[in-house]
């Protein structure tokens, strides 16, 4: 292991600020909302911002204060940091973001995970954290080969917490960071104390005939997902099937790689008008920039092609394996996949938290940071801290 500092050559972000000044606009398209796609006059307004007022040198040196470190793992590149609490008995806990997020959507947890006694908490609530990048995101990269999909991920995040000599810990995960939080549990259960998620997809029974009358709930819930599906999941289907192909696009135009992401952030999240409406406005650019500086737009994308079977829109999605270990879950209204219970108990017969928010989408780390912290704090008191 070795350690590392985020260092992004000037010429790199003179280039950036370059190509965002030179940027190609298409036609006005004649509509200002949402409803097609990311709108110009929004975009435009991002783009100046990104390229004359967003300090990436701040983030950066922001994100540096954080231990980070890479090694080799399964003839890849893993990134992460690890944030030891000063409480000895703090329980470890590893963290994992999916896409379009990045080990940014965890930061602002690290201070009330780590030291709650510094934040108001209980120091019994204490975590060391671990918070590695997916293999192909972020400097977890670049990839030198194919089938890193979420199996293969979750033992390699199994052999870190061996090396960094965690014997008993609790996985975390949002997006595909939760899949990969499942097989760590269920492939792992000898060191997995529990698995904790924020993002949870709950088909429904294979038979039809099991469904029988749907509550408003259940129906409001699906109504979503069946819009998502519709209207939002070109981006999946394009990631699963083609990711080298629009790759070259989203490398080579930052704005492309901007309205790519933004959009994702505005549909996904408890926003209004705009996406900063939920995130800071920074924080995105700072997760969008971590794409660009890094060239992971490919790479990222990936992960989609190597759990194409998954993924909510094949024609039949494979399910996740059984967790052995109790399993909790937060949900947050806003996410496009919203979780039905009584089909989770089916798949998941483990789970012993659930609990249901009334704000909050798709990246609580980023929108809700304190709500999270908390679940995750009340579900390892459930379990003793293993």
């Amino acid at each position: 292991m070795k350690p590392f500092r985020i260092e992004i050559p000037q010429a790199e972000i003179d280039d950036l600020r370059r190509r965002l000044a030179d940027t190609r606009w298409p036609p006005e398209p004649g509509a200002d909302g949402w409803e097609r796609g990311v709108p110009q006059g929004y975009l435009r307004e991002l783009a100046e911002y990104w390229r004359s007022g967003y300090d990436w040198r701040a983030a950066e040196a922001e994100l540096n204060r954080y231990p980070q470190f890479v090694t080799e793992i399964d003839g890849a590149t893993v990134h992460f940091l690890h944030v030891r609490s000063p409480e000895p008995d703090a329980t470890p806990l590893i963290l994992t973001h999916g896409w379009p997020g990045s080990f940014l959507e965890y930061v602002d947890l690290i201070g009330a995970l780590t030291d709650p006694r510094a934040h108001g908490g209980d120091p019994a609530d204490a975590f060391h954290v671990v918070i590695p990048s997916l293999p192909g995101y972020g400097f977890s990269g670049p990839l030198t080969e194919t089938g890193w999909g979420v199996p293969r991920i979750a033992r390699a995040w199994a052999q870190l917490m061996s090396r960094l000599g965690y014997d008993r810990y609790l996985p975390q995960g949002t997006d595909f960071g939760s899949w990969v939080t499942v097989a760590l549990a269920a492939m792992d259960a000898g060191h997995a104390i529990g698995a904790h998620v924020n993002f949870l997809i709950t088909p429904p029974p294979g038979d039809p005939r099991e469904l029988g009358a749907l509550d408003e709930d259940t129906g409001r819930r699906l109504a979503r997902l069946g819009r998502f599906l519709a209207e939002e999941s070109g981006y999946m289907k394009l990631q699963a099937t083609r990711p080298v192909t629009v790759s070259y696009a989203l490398t080579d135009s930052p704005v492309g790689q901007l309205a790519w992401i933004v959009e994702k952030f505005k549909e996904w999240t408890d926003s209004g008008k705009s996406p900063e409406d939920a995130v800071d406005r920074d924080r995105l650019l700072t997760n969008v920039s971590l794409y660009w500086f890094t060239r992971s737009a490919g790479s990222s994308a990936q992960l989609y092609y190597e759990t194409a079977d998954m993924l909510p829109v094949s024609d039949a999605p494979r399910r996740q394996p059984p967790v052995p270990v109790q399993l909790g879950v937060a949900v947050f209204p806003h996410d496009p996949s919203q979780p039905v219970r009584a089909w989770a108990d089916q798949a998941f017969p483990n789970i012993v938290r659930w609990t249901e928010y009334g704000r909050g989408g798709h990246f609580p780390g980023l929108e809700q940071p304190g709500l999270l912290v908390e679940d995750i704090r009340q579900f390892a008191r459930a379990l003793g801290r293993g």
